[in-house]
């Protein structure tokens, strides 16, 4: 399997660089050959080419089966032009690769209990959701569009637009993720008002024929924003449109209480699959090996399992970050009372232990 490595900026080189330790670590163990390849993306390629998103790298993205990023952006590239911007890097490859489909998943590791911002008896029942968020289509896309004005004051609209084929890759995407996980879908949309959610559901609904092994529900994205507060264990997979996505999936990601443990993948029909942390590039405490590499090592996990279909070697990954927080060990984002206060280096060097 080859994997591309964008590193980008701020703490990416070093979260990626643990996660390549415990990738080959499962190697290893399972008699797996991973082959990685480096490329520049965000503000270190905009230092070293003037651009965030090379041509170079472009094409090893491409030529590679799966990519790992880790973060992109910083102060230092805040006043540049914003047509060049570090994050411009991220919105062009997901565009090259053709991304349309963004898994992230908010898990609450029962170790990690206390930082949840849920009451306890909620909490008690568990918090393990993937939300499936379309991510090239809908209001942020739709066209006609306008900024300006209209009989005398400021006036302006955007089109939420969805085409069938765009609802079946994404609904696809959503009942095969279940079927890795607790085999429930539930599409969220607003059928009961917007004629582009009526279309949206008719969609799945034909969809789901061929799935039937995939439990299926609906709910209006009110209640649904509702419902991940007053009882998310009732979820597993969610699929959603861009914007309601958008929303629930930082929503989800809220009330685990640590953005530091949070992986994502962004999917396309073939090409390959990139898996990053959700977490920014934090450049207060970059080269100081206080970052939490978790969320990158996680992402590892999501790749072997959605790009690889390597369900053991994810399985133990995800098994080995478990046990390492039930040994009490903390970077500074999860710290609590009474645990071992360890640096990125020191964590990754106790999840490997426990592989």
């Amino acid at each position: 399997m080859k994997i591309c490595v964008l590193p980008g900026d701020g703490i990416g080189q070093e979260i990626v660089a643990q996660a390549l330790r415990v990738l080959k670590k499962v190697g290893e163990k399972y008699g797996r050959t991973f082959e990685t390849t480096e490329a520049l993306i965000g503000g270190c390629a905009i230092d070293a080419e003037g651009v965030p998103l090379p041509a170079d790298t472009i094409a090893k993205c491409k030529d590679a089966d799966a990519v790992l990023l880790g973060a992109v952006g910083g102060p230092k590239w805040d006043t540049i032009d914003p047509a060049i911007r570090p994050e411009k890097g991220l919105l062009g490859i997901r565009k090259e690769l053709g991304l349309f489909a963004n898994l992230r998943p908010a898990t609450l590791f029962k170790q990690l209990a206390d930082a949840c911002y849920l009451r306890p008896d909620i909490v008690a029942k568990g918090l393990d959701v993937m939300v499936v968020r379309e991510l090239t289509g809908g209001i942020y896309f739709g066209e006609p569009r306008f900024d300006g004005e209209k009989d005398g004051e400021r006036f302006g609209y955007n089109t939420m637009t969805y085409y069938e084929h765009e609802i079946r890759r994404i609904a696809r995407v959503a009942f095969e993720a279940a079927r890795k996980r607790s085999g429930r879908v539930c599409s969220v949309d607003k059928a009961n008002v917007l004629d582009v959610s009526r279309v949206w559901r008719e969609i799945v609904i034909d969809e789901h024929k061929n799935y039937q092994d995939v439990e299926l529900s609906h709910m209006y994205v009110d209640n649904a924003a509702m419902q991940l507060v007053r009882d998310p264990s009732q979820f597993d997979v969610v699929v959603t449109g861009n914007l309601f996505g958008d929303i629930l999936s930082d929503e989800a990601a809220a009330i685990t209480g640590s953005i530091g443990m949070l992986p994502s993948a962004s999917l396309g029909e073939s090409n390959p699959g990139l898996y990053e942390p959700i977490h920014g590039s934090a450049p207060d405490i970059a080269g100081q090996d206080k970052a939490n590499p978790l969320a990158t090592i996680l992402s590892v996990s999501m790749m072997l399992r959605h790009s690889f279909d390597m369900t053991e070697e994810a399985d133990c990954i995800e098994s080995a970050v478990e046990k390492t927080l039930e040994q009490g060990y903390r970077t500074g984002d999860i710290w609590q009372e009474g645990g071992k206060s360890v640096g990125c280096v020191e964590m990754t060097d106790a999840v490997l232990a426990n592989m």
